[in-house]
């Protein structure tokens, strides 16, 4: 999901010509008043200034996602609008109904996750190395998750009712992220959004190793579009597997929407984005009618598209004056928030639905998870990915020196 982080490493933009790296060339046509190679340089610097920036307005963004999931999950399932559930115990429709009919959306913020996923994976990645790619995305994505997994199962065996407990073998299993590869339950249920993460992931490892330019990703967007809209047809278990046609089409958006904001907007990338505008809207209907079952299509489309246009506005520069600090902690937040708040957070309203108000009881719940997060991320993440990171360099640098001296 991703809900990740980005780094916010960053190069002129460049293509390839020759075997050497060369600046891509303007989009815009230099007026008369201004002598060609000026334009060529005025143009780059903007890019340049702007591509360098963090982009504090998507910090936002996925911590708004990731409340979104959070009181959909508490106030806005069909779980928890059956009567007798052992959430609530009755229909939250009938408990707080203005709450679940807003909350009954929700689930739309893991598809912006996979959206601001293709975007930061494609920032993060520019001018990196596969081994450098892959060292990134061990210490963005496990420290917090070993501890979420581990949370949760422990929460799950004191506040047992709501959810059933893995056995000892399924949670260790978990801890590698690739349960589902294996088909063992997960945990927490919101960690099926990893697997289709770590399989953009593998694909997309393939066009860093071939080194990042504009023309590579752009035909990476078309190839993966391409076959999956066929997979499903094709009736292949394991092209179905590989190509993801649930969650393609939203990543694919990000990465269009990434390469606008490197290189400038085009008639081509305006054309990818909308036709992963057009999938997304048919994913989103068939995700309501297989299984979410309390939304309504107009609707969610319409949440989606106003996404699409806000992400577009941060690519193309209309957000770049937002730099509020506060942000920056608000998207180190989001991670663990949303690997944390689901089974765990259901199970402490089990207990405590009958001791105050039901909105207070979601804010209060909430509240605690941010909290939460916050030492995850102070005293969980920073510190294990620092020695996870150290360790790998470690171990790879031996490899290249046992490779070299062999």
């Amino acid at each position: 999901m991703s809900m990740h982080g980005a780094d916010s490493r960053t190069s002129i933009p460049r293509r390839v010509v020759g075997g050497l790296q060369q600046p891509l060339p303007p989009l815009v046509v230099p007026g008369p008043q201004r002598p060609p190679q000026a334009a060529r340089s005025g143009r780059h610097a903007v890019v340049r200034e702007r591509v360098g920036r963090r982009l504090y307005a998507i910090d936002g963004i996925r911590l708004l996602a990731a409340l979104m999931v959070a009181v959909h999950h508490y106030a806005g399932t069909n779980r928890v609008d059956r009567p007798g559930n052992a959430i609530w115990g009755r229909p939250v429709s009938d408990i707080m109904p203005t709450v679940f009919r807003f909350a009954s959306y929700g689930w739309i913020g893991v598809e912006i996750f996979f959206v601001i996923s293709g975007f930061v994976i494609c920032m993060s990645c520019w001018g990196r190395t596969p081994r450098q790619f892959f060292v990134s995305r061990v210490i963005r994505l496990y420290p917090a998750y070993w501890f979420a997994v581990l949370f949760t199962t422990g929460v799950l065996v004191a506040v047992p009712g709501v959810w059933e407990r893995l056995r000892l073998r399924e949670v260790l299993l978990n801890l590698t992220m690739l349960q589902s590869g294996s088909g063992v339950a997960n945990v927490d249920g919101v960690y099926w959004t990893l697997w289709s993460e770590l399989r953009f992931y593998l694909l997309f490892l393939v066009v860093v190793a071939t080194g990042l330019t504009y023309r590579k990703v752009v035909v990476f967007c078309c190839v993966w579009g391409t076959v999956a809209m066929i997979a499903p047809a094709a009736k292949s278990p394991l092209l179905e597997l590989v190509a993801n046609p649930g969650g393609a089409w939203y990543f694919i958006a990000g990465l269009a929407l990434y390469l606008m904001h490197r290189f400038g907007q085009d008639l081509l990338l305006w054309g990818i984005l909308a036709m992963a505008w057009l999938m997304g809207q048919r994913e989103l209907g068939q995700r309501i009618d297989e299984v979410e079952h309390v939304s309504g299509w107009r609707g969610s489309v319409l949440i989606y598209t106003v996404f699409l246009l806000a992400m577009v506005a941060i690519a193309l520069g209309a957000t770049d004056r937002i730099r509020w600090k506060w942000l920056v902690t608000a998207g180190a937040l989001t991670y663990p928030l949303y690997l944390m708040h689901y089974a765990a957070g259901t199970a402490m309203i089990n207990r405590l639905h009958d001791t105050m108000d039901a909105r207070l009881l979601v804010v209060v719940v909430l509240a605690g998870f941010m909290g939460l997060s916050w030492l995850v991320h102070r005293f969980v993440e920073r510190p294990v990915a620092g020695a996870v990171k150290r360790g790998l360099e470690t171990s790879f640098a031996r490899v290249r020196d046992a490779g070299e001296a062999g």
